[in-house]
């Protein structure tokens, strides 16, 4: 049996009913795993990835992790928060040193790290265009590290900025926690989460994950079902 460990935050916690509908990536991630491969979803919401090691959940990882298992590490909306110093971390300066720290992790027990860009927010600014984002410098910085400590990178940005794009503004309400009133009477009309994902969200951006692992073929491939 092989483990497929998550460490990120709340676009791939396992939520429960206190959530609902909210659901992460890594809740739906064993769709696309074939029945030898188990999901540990260490993700937690509001996590960066400084906030994650200071709550010792890294720790836990370590203590969990085996041989032949995979790690992946998946961080940006919460390091970003400049606002707030027991979560925020430089792109460029602590935030890849924290990633570093992820993969030694794995290195260490002979498991694989993975590196995945953080999902793209539902950041339109007319009905057909996203803005810029706030993701962009980490990003970047978490490419460095990936071609820095030669581990793979999943780039779950890129892709999730193009089926954004596709989707357009008022089909992408459905993935994300955008209630109308006529959706939930007791979410207020209006009320908009673009971060957070529900099912067909969550399932389709493990979709895109799943295409960037099988695009780097080899044992990432293996871990899916052949249909992909």
């Amino acid at each position: 049996m092989k483990n497929v460990f998550w460490a990120a935050d709340s676009t791939v916690q396992t939520n429960d009913i206190t959530t609902y509908p909210q659901t992460g990536i890594g809740q739906v991630f064993s769709l696309f795993l074939k029945e030898d491969v188990s999901v540990k979803n260490h993700a937690k919401n509001g996590r960066s990835t400084k906030s994650f090691i200071d709550e010792g959940r890294l720790n836990k990882i370590d203590e969990e992790i085996q041989a032949g298992d995979f790690l992946f590490i998946q961080f940006g909306h919460n390091d970003e928060k400049t606002e707030d110093p027991t979560r925020y971390t430089e792109p460029f300066s602590t935030y890849m040193e924290n990633l570093k720290k992820y993969i030694e992790v794995a290195r260490k027990h002979c498991a694989y790290p993975v590196l995945i860009t953080p999902l793209e927010r539902r950041c339109f600014v007319d009905e057909k265009h996203l803005g810029i984002g706030a993701h962009s410098d980490y990003v970047a910085a978490m490419k460095q590290t990936a071609e820095q400590c030669n581990v793979p990178l999943v780039d779950l940005y890129s892709m999730s900025r193009n089926e954004l794009k596709r989707a357009g503004e008022l089909a992408s309400r459905k993935w994300y926690m955008y209630f109308d009133k006529d959706e939930y009477d007791n979410y207020p009309e209006g009320k908009t989460d673009n971060t957070h994902l529900r099912y067909e969200g969550a399932v389709m951006y493990a979709s895109l994950i799943a295409k960037g692992l099988t695009e780097l073929g080899g044992i990432y491939k293996d871990l899916l079902l052949e249909i992909l």
